[in-house]
């Protein structure tokens, strides 16, 4: 692949991208719609930064009980007690979310040429699939910790190391303590050593198991009095059990359709189907026009763009059949071979999870993934691109980015989960209130912003 011309390139263009990711962050961020979600981590927020109480656990889940940990307080509380303001736990979860992916560009920008480079931030800072979770609810802060699971193994492929192996571990219980989809990542590390592709340094290992009980200890003591938090209260939820989605199927080819999906632009349907143009003209004839126009523009290049994942997956597997299982006599694995083989464990992880799950997932129930699912079209694409010219990758890769910013401009005004017609403070504002008037939240003087 020739890329002399081509890298000088790289770098306004890898800075304006970032620029651009972080303005249409903040877009998403201000036009979110405050649901449940949102509120449960404001409550535990506001709780600990005004009253100095940090609840033990998380969000409620779909089936079973809370989250464990007290993570999601101190991740919305700590901010607040800095700077009193919504804003303060918002932007933190911006930070968390680039670090997130700088460490991702880091790898990818040591072992592939610069256009894939650019390919990635398009794939991953730039998508619509990620972009649509910028709002304060327990899946949008997973990005950081899949991330920094990956880092981690990545530099655990040679050498045992205390603090590669401690964060790894740390990636995972931190994960644990913030959403039910952790075990994704106990399953890809549990792969990968049973590969010999990482090498585990075990007191690094002790000490993160040691760090992860630790905080666990407020919770257990509050499981001990409070058996509420260990079970949902749903009678339909109580129904399920461990390995439901094993015994009906369908969640489990779901949830691999969503595996797909993840390295497509076939985007959530409430990202898709809830907009409706208002906000650029009165004209219901105008409006029906837009919105036709749109789904049919988004859901024909999703579809197309879902053959490619489906080929690009194919051509991993074509990749790692040789070596998925462990082989006493074969070669250390190259670097594309490598991420590779993690995305083949990504893909075993999700399928045990949905067998295991007493749910159907929705998409934002694995998202933890959806970083892994980009590397089968990454290796697919730096494959085709090592006989193209620079300009006809170039003129590719503006397409693409022409086309993921108009999605998220749309996305961002006018979708089921973000508006133009709400503001976040606005809203959290009036929640406070209710909340301050309902005695569930300390009478603090709280400053009203115009």
């Amino acid at each position: 692949m020739q890329t002399t011309s081509f890298e000088k390139y790289v770098t306004p263009l890898f800075w304006s991208g970032l620029l651009l990711g972080l303005l249409l962050s903040l877009l998403y961020a201000e036009h979110q719609v405050l649901t449940g979600d949102q509120t449960q981590m404001l409550f535990k927020g506001y709780l600990g930064a005004w009253g100095g109480t940090w609840l033990s656990y998380g969000n409620a889940a779909s089936a079973v009980g809370n989250v464990p940990g007290s993570l999601s307080a101190y991740l919305v509380g700590l901010p607040l007690l800095l700077w009193d303001s919504p804003y303060a736990p918002m932007l933190l979860l911006l930070v968390l979310r680039l670090v997130g992916y700088l460490l991702l560009d880091r790898l990818i920008q040591q072992i592939f040429a610069p256009q894939i480079r650019l390919l990635f931030m398009l794939l991953y800072w730039l998508n619509p699939w990620f972009m649509y979770d910028n709002l304060l609810y327990n899946p949008s802060y997973l990005y950081l910790f899949a991330a920094l699971h990956f880092w981690s193994a990545f530099h655990l492929r040679q050498k045992a190391s205390f603090v590669h192996t401690f964060l790894h571990v740390v990636a995972i219980g931190m994960a644990m303590q913030l959403h039910y989809s952790w075990p994704i990542l106990g399953v890809i590390s549990a792969y990968l050593f049973y590969r010999r592709q990482i090498r585990i340094h075990w007191l690094g290992l002790a000490v993160a198991l040691l760090v992860i009980g630790a905080s666990l200890i407020p919770y257990f003591q509050e499981l001990m009095s409070n058996q509420a938090i260990a079970q949902n209260t749903d009678p339909e939820a109580q129904k399920r059990y461990i390995g439901w989605g094993g015994v009906h199927v369908y969640p489990v080819l779901k949830a691999l359709i969503y595996w797909v999906r993840y390295g497509s632009w076939l985007f959530a349907e409430r990202l898709i189907n809830e907009a409706h143009f208002a906000w650029l003209s009165s004209s219901s004839l105008v409006q029906q026009l837009l919105t036709w126009t749109w789904r049919g523009v988004v859901y024909t290049l999703g579809g197309a763009s879902v053959l490619l994942a489906l080929k690009a997956n194919w051509f991993v597997w074509q990749q790692v059949k040789p070596f998925w299982l462990r082989n006493r006599e074969a070669q250390p694995l190259q670097d594309e071979q490598w991420f590779a083989l993690y995305a083949l464990a990504a893909v075993l992880a999700i399928f045990i999870s949905a067998v295991l799950s007493p749910i159907i997932f929705s998409y934002w129930h694995l998202i933890i993934a959806f970083p892994f699912a980009l590397f089968p079209v990454v290796l697919l694409v730096r494959h085709w691109a090592q006989g193209q010219s620079q300009q006809r990758i170039g003129r590719y890769l503006l397409l693409a980015a022409c086309y993921c910013l108009c999605v998220n401009l749309v996305a961002a005004n006018d979708s089921r989960k973000f508006s133009y017609r709400v503001s976040f403070q606005e809203q959290v504002d009036s929640w406070l209130i209710e909340q301050q008037q309902q005695g569930n939240l300390p009478s603090q003087p709280y400053q009203l912003h115009p």
